[in-house]
């Protein structure tokens, strides 16, 4: 899968529009690999925030307490 990108030059008004390179590629896959791998990593601090969360009000804390700890 290739993509593409767009370049506008401010003196010309330009836009050029052409295929990634090989680099470029790359680049991006990672680029979005790293993106999907911070965005998992997230939902689950999350999850576990919120499992933590449920299991301190099942021994009966108030959110202040839960808070404060």
């Amino acid at each position: 899968m290739s993509n593409t990108i767009s370049v506008y030059d401010n003196h010309t008004g330009e836009t050029i529009t052409r295929e990634m390179d090989t680099a470029e590629q790359k680049a991006y896959n990672t680029m979005l690999a790293e993106h999907a791998a911070a965005a998992t990593k997230e939902a689950a601090e999350a999850a576990a925030k919120k499992s933590a969360y449920k299991k301190l009000a099942a021994l009966g804390l108030t959110a202040d307490e839960i808070a404060a700890l």
